[in-house]
């Protein structure tokens, strides 16, 4: 049975901590006897010998130094996650960390994971921070960022990408909110070959029995970035034209949502079956133009098109990509876009091609080719303004896809 958060709330918190280190388990006696009100628990030992003396039922917090190299040891840990379901919050220690083991803990949702050696006062902090955060539930909706052409080349791909890692890293390094980058451009996708990476959904696997697709097979069929971005992108057929069943889409995108904090989506210009449902089901939408007149033409018969066929609280925000301001000379100026979009004009992405490019061949984010460039500092304030967390960015209602079926 689940814990309630008012042991949380008291003057006293129960750690619980399980440790087979001597030397981790001096540093924990050391660090929270210390301490008046706390009250420690130590079980000795490996989690899969003690994993049913762990109820969760008298801790505030759960402390968990775990050997990853034992199969055993992760199969309890999963079980264990699951049967908490949330509360008291899990914080696992390991000796060694690699992008395996963190893709293994964010998937079994534990609050947080620090690598030894652990400073005490990190320890600390750490257990604190978990205790006073929103239990993550598995039926939360994730914040919705959707990308959609308004002409050809517009540059799509590239915001997108840089949008998800600014979110992905909204949270600092020790708390990252999950985010996953979703390729709908099934036809024409670059976001896996701008990142380096292997695209990994199959389509043609799910689309006989859309039923199928579950939390493990998506994981199948999701590639990872070095920065612990989710991606999940299908192999380009640029030979082919193909339209799928809407549920196979939406039915994707509703286990995504389900699963990670972010989900932010690349879309294709043309217009299919499932198109609706996914701005429908999306937090924020943005249809990205290119500094010309057929490109901001294009961007505002667009966002009319959209407000009519969905309504108006659904109208999308206009990006300008490669956005240069001229002061003299001939060419369109700022003031030129506004007048031709007016308030839907929401930012302009400055104009850095050489950046941008070396950035697609290395197959790396642009923070690894020029740090705080002008593009990603751009991006930044259009996401996540300084003023408000990046959660803040997107309307406080999480949307379901699933009601955009109906």
């Amino acid at each position: 049975m689940r814990n309630n958060r008012s042991q949380a709330a008291s003057n006293r918190t129960n750690v619980l901590v399980l440790t087979a280190d001597a030397d981790f388990e001096q540093l924990v006696r050391a660090t929270f006897t210390a301490a008046a009100q706390i009250d420690l628990s130590v079980l000795t030992g490996t989690l899969a010998a003690n994993e049913q003396d762990i109820t969760g039922e008298d801790a505030t917090v759960i402390v968990i130094d775990l050997d990853t190299r034992r199969d055993e040891d992760l199969a309890a840990l999963t079980r264990l996650m699951a049967r908490l379901n949330g509360w008291p919050p899990v914080v696992v220690v390991t000796a060694a960390f690699d992008r395996e083991t963190a893709r293994q803990l964010l998937q079994m949702r534990v609050a947080d994971f620090l690598v030894k050696p652990v400073p005490p006062v990190e320890l600390v902090r750490t257990c604190a921070r978990v205790v006073q955060a929103p239990p993550v539930s598995e039926s939360s909706e994730a914040n919705i960022f959707t990308y959609l052409p308004a002409v050809g080349g517009a540059g799509v791909t590239t915001l997108a990408i840089q949008t998800a890692l600014l979110l992905l890293n909204s949270g600092g390094q020790k708390a990252r909110p999950t985010t996953c980058l979703v390729d709908l451009n099934f036809q024409h996708g670059t976001c896996a070959d701008y990142l380096d990476l292997e695209p990994r959904l199959d389509l043609k696997e799910i689309e006989p029995r859309p039923e199928r697709l579950d939390r493990q097979l998506l994981e199948v069929m999701t590639a990872y970035h070095a920065s612990g971005l989710a991606v999940i992108a299908a192999p380009n057929r640029p030979a082919e034209m193909r339209t799928f069943d809407p549920d196979i889409v939406t039915r994707l995108l509703d286990l995504v949502s389900s699963h990670f904090n972010y989900v932010v989506i690349d879309m294709p210009r043309t217009w299919f079956s499932w198109t609706d449902s996914v701005l429908l089901g999306s937090n924020r939408l943005f249809i990205v133009s290119e500094m010309t007149v057929p490109g901001l033409k294009h961007a505002k018969q667009l966002v009319a098109a959209i407000s009519e066929r969905l309504g108006e609280d659904r109208r999308p925000q206009v990006i300008v990509n490669r956005f240069h301001q001229r002061m003299f000379g001939a060419g369109l100026r700022r003031s030129d876009i506004e007048q031709a979009l007016g308030a839907d004009f929401v930012a302009g992405i400055p104009n850095d091609y050489a950046l941008v490019r070396e950035a697609i061949d290395r197959g790396v984010p642009l923070d690894d080719v020029q740090p705080g460039n002008k593009i990603t500092t751009a991006l930044k304030k259009l996401v996540a303004p300084p003023d408000k967390p990046a959660a803040a960015a997107a309307p406080q209602k999480k949307l379901s896809l699933s009601w955009a079926r109906s």
